[in-house]
């Protein structure tokens, strides 16, 4: 029984099930922070001491004693398909990452002959036709995704479903799911439920987009990037997040959710 994704602060005052593209690296400086009274320097992402990630083997057993037991408060943070699906299209593949070179080796060449996908050149800034590109990845998303071809889905655009659903079908229970897009209001919650060494005022807080300005810039509305088609695509990969996360699939400009989060109903439908 493992729980991947997931990371705890030392002092065991909170766990947090990590969704990528969903405000994971401020929410790991701000674990970071509670228990320090600083942030790590670097991506959060990187850090090796200092927080216990499930990745780490010295963490594993605090991670699992701590979960099982549901005593410390745990969470989660969603975001919404349209808005996740296309930052990571203009992160992971449009852009060059912070070892100076593209995500995942071959993939992006591979997206050019195979689906035509283009990315703005060698250092992705020149100029390109954002939105068919964009549509040509969510056929290769989604193809990841439903068929599993021509490779494995990747993090970054798997449903935010299936991450959050791990920890619930290995005996998990989650006291609250945030949402990105009213991150202040949540995270105070999370913060007011628990108890740390050093006082978090959010107000302070900088944002930690560890994948800004990794590639380029998007040219328009989200609605833009989204026809009949696209829309029905977004659907087919995202349903259970649109419907569990009360994300709005009619219209791809309203990134806000439409409802409350049922925490009940999130468990009884990803604890399968």
């Amino acid at each position: 029984m493992g729980f991947p994704g997931t990371w705890m602060t030392e002092s065991e005052s909170v766990i947090y099930r990590v969704v990528p593209k969903c405000a994971c690296s401020t929410i790991g400086q701000i674990l970071y922070y509670s228990d320090h009274g600083r942030f790590f320097e670097g991506d959060i992402h990187d850090s090796t001491e200092g927080l216990h990630k499930w990745a780490q083997d010295y963490s594993q057993e605090p991670i699992r004693k701590a979960v099982q037991a549901q005593k410390a408060y745990a969470f989660t943070c969603v975001r919404n398909p349209y808005t996740r699906i296309l930052s990571s299209f203009f992160d992971k593949i449009c852009g060059i990452q912070r070892n100076g070179r593209r995500y995942r080796g071959n993939l992006v060449p591979k997206l050019a002959y195979e689906y035509g996908v283009e990315v703005g050149g060698e250092d992705g800034k020149q100029e390109f036709d954002q939105i068919k590109s964009f549509r040509r990845f969510l056929l290769f998303a989604r193809d990841t995704i439903r068929w599993r071809r021509p490779m494995e889905p990747d993090i970054h655009w798997s449903a935010t479903s299936g991450h959050v659903s791990t920890f619930i079908v290995n005996g998990g229970r989650y006291n609250k799911i945030i949402w990105t897009e009213a991150f202040n209001d949540g995270m105070q919650e999370v913060l007011d439920a628990i108890k740390t060494p050093h006082k978090v005022d959010l107000a302070t807080i900088p944002r930690f987009n560890e994948s800004e300005g990794h590639g380029p810039k998007r040219a328009h509305p989200v609605e833009d990037y989204f026809d009949d088609l696209s829309m029905h695509l977004v659907y087919e990969i995202y349903k259970r997040d649109f419907d569990l996360f009360k994300y709005d699939f009619e219209n791809p400009g309203n990134k806000m959710p439409i409802g409350e989060i049922d925490l009940d109903e999130v468990h009884a439908k990803l604890g399968d």
